[in-house]
């Protein structure tokens, strides 16, 4: 097999510098985004990167692979496709995406007129805020599209694209308003009381009561 050539390195005895020789180049942390909602694609992933070219994109998800934040496998019949999914070690870029997102997001202001936008690009600046409705599953709402969102007890699992069947909680909302919980303008509780969010939490299935008859000997 032909060595693989080396990356490029800072060549820095440093925490972060390591870490941006992995995850530093262009693309590639947009690349954790997408995986972070769930195996996907190479069609799937070339379609919600909008701007970036076949080639770069193969390049960044070998470069990936080598480094062991992505992993590629087959699905089994009758899909005849290859998907790509994160490693744990991928997985654990989601804090510092949140992070890097909750930095951004005073800046994210009013999409530009060659500005893409996917909904479920809103989902990681919106982890913080959604939080506060505890554990269980978030359906998400917005006119660009749905995504849904996994809390749980001890804080946020993750994400993915698309509805899903029985959410505990459905929220209808707008970009604006995304965009304002993002920043921490507004809270959760504070855009339903404005009615700039909807927020419905569909009753509990509660089985029926069955009493028994114990008969007296």
């Amino acid at each position: 097999m032909p060595r693989q050539p080396r990356r490029r390195s800072y060549d820095q005895h440093c925490a972060a510098a390591r870490a941006l020789d992995l995850v530093g180049d262009r693309w590639t942390l947009l690349v954790v985004r997408e995986l972070l909602a769930g195996p996907r694609r190479y069609t799937d992933l070339h379609a919600d990167l909008p701007g970036v070219s076949t080639d770069m994109l193969a390049g960044r998800l070998k470069d990936m692979e080598s480094a062991e934040l992505v992993t590629r496998r087959r699905l089994p019949p009758p899909v005849s496709a290859y998907v790509y999914e994160l490693t744990p070690r991928g997985r654990d870029l989601l804090p510092v995406l949140r992070t890097l997102a909750a930095w951004g997001a005073p800046d994210l202001g009013e999409p530009r007129p060659t500005d893409a936008v996917r909904a479920h690009w809103y989902a990681i600046p919106l982890l913080g805020a959604l939080t506060e409705l505890g554990a269980g599953v978030v359906q998400v709402t917005l006119d660009e599209g749905e995504f849904h969102v996994r809390l749980g007890a001890d804080g946020v699992v993750g994400y993915g694209d698309g509805a899903v069947e029985a959410p505990d909680a459905r929220l209808r909302t707008d970009a604006a308003t995304c965009r304002a919980l993002a920043a921490g303008e507004l809270t959760l509780g504070a855009a339903v009381d404005a009615g700039r969010a909807v927020l419905e939490r569909p009753a509990p299935v509660v089985a029926p009561v069955v009493a028994s008859v114990v008969a007296s000997a």
